[in-house]
């Protein structure tokens, strides 16, 4: 199976949103969310996602992780997602090593979260779509390792 370093923007349970220059990992805001995180939140290294930024990822664990961290992870699956009409899949992973299924449970608090996350930013639409395999997902990151620049 294959690995992915993930940066951890956000931790699990964190009802705020750490803002990240994602190519060169600085941080430059933090700003309050409608929801808190129900997994860790962060973004695939060395990737560039159709709206610019890095892959997004959800890291399903019991460990505690922290912003600013980068851990191994081997990829789940992909959850599809709009963002303003734009495309912005989320990678589901889990850390290298870890035994995790993206069960119904998961599934329904993810996209609970990403239509609620920004209630707050008027006009902001965020729609999840399917959740997909490991396949399609490692797909979809070979087509986002191949557009960086």
């Amino acid at each position: 199976m294959s690995t992915i370093c993930v940066f951890i923007e956000n931790p699990a349970g964190a009802a705020f949103k750490h803002c990240f220059d994602e190519k060169r990992r600085v941080l430059e805001s933090v700003t309050a969310v409608s929801r808190p995180y129900p997994y860790h939140y962060g973004f695939v290294l060395n990737t560039d996602a159709a709206d610019g930024d890095n892959l997004d990822c959800f890291v399903l664990t019991e460990r505690k992780l922290t912003t600013g961290e980068v851990v191994e992870c081997a990829v789940l699956g992909l959850m599809e997602q709009l963002e303003d009409g734009i495309v912005d899949h989320n990678i589901i992973a889990c850390p290298s090593g870890e035994e995790v299924e993206v069960t119904a449970a998961a599934r329904s608090a993810l996209s609970e979260f990403v239509s609620h996350v920004f209630d707050h930013i008027e006009g902001k639409i965020v729609q999840p779509g399917r959740f997909l395999d490991a396949k399609v997902a490692l797909r979809h990151l070979a087509a986002c390792q191949g557009r960086e620049q």
